[in-house]
């Protein structure tokens, strides 16, 4: 199980990189959960890693634009991220879903086949108005993406486990497994759930607050990096 960590510029990637994150996810979170940073921040963290651990970016909780989806994953596969998320917030149903990762999936793989796709879904889309994250791995699979997510749209505390139960989340990584993706779960994680995670053993597990001192607006913090990897041993 890998630990993605999701700093906001430079001095909070080296936090991150010195507390051990496995990814380094360039977001900011000022524009949303899954909200896109600048072509430059994402270039310099990408120099900042130097390969030692891949580069993530966020490229937004998107609306129903294929074409502008797609426009964005080229930016961030440009950029220098190794992996590319997409937050799927304006599909309503598997076809938009499908339309906007087949977009999504070709303009990153036709820049480089070797960098990652990432379907997000969220675990709280009955309030966001989005697909429900179960039929995300199938939808995922046929675009051609490799990796399927879930995390929070709504940044008020509550986290993925409030809407999705530890079951639910069983069967969203064997449904991802099924189809061939890796899988990873996110969503206001505190250390109260780690032991959870630790049994349902996802691919990755995403994090912000928990390594801000519980408040995503602040700063990562190097001592809590190491401290969520220690407590997921």
């Amino acid at each position: 199980m890998r630990l993605l960590v999701s700093p906001m510029n430079i001095v909070e990637a080296q936090a991150a990189l010195d507390g051990g994150a496995d990814i380094i996810d360039v977001k900011n979170p000022r524009e949303g959960s899954l909200g896109a940073n600048f072509p430059w921040a994402i270039r310099a963290i990408a120099d900042l890693a130097a390969g030692r651990v891949p580069v993530s970016a966020t490229i937004g909780d998107l609306d129903f634009k294929p074409g502008t989806a797609s426009l964005a994953a080229l930016g961030a596969a440009i950029s220098g991220a190794d992996y590319i998320k997409a937050g799927l917030l304006g599909a309503r149903t598997p076809d938009e879903a499908l339309e906007m990762m087949t977009g999504i999936v070709r303009a990153v793989k036709d820049l480089d086949a070797q960098k990652k796709v990432v379907a997000a879904g969220y675990s709280d889309y009955a309030r966001a108005g989005s697909i429900p994250p179960m039929l995300l791995p199938a939808v995922a699979s046929e675009a051609g993406a490799d990796l399927v997510m879930v995390d929070t749209a709504v940044k008020d505390g509550r986290p993925t486990f409030d809407f999705m139960s530890e079951q639910v989340l069983s069967d969203f990584i064997s449904a991802g497994h099924a189809h061939g993706l890796e899988v990873a779960l996110a969503g206001s994680i505190g250390f109260g759930h780690l032991e959870a995670l630790k049994r349902l053993d996802p691919d990755i597990i995403g994090v912000r607050g928990i390594v801000c001192g519980g408040d995503r607006r602040a700063a990562v913090q190097v001592e809590l990096v190491e401290r969520v990897k220690r407590e997921l041993v």
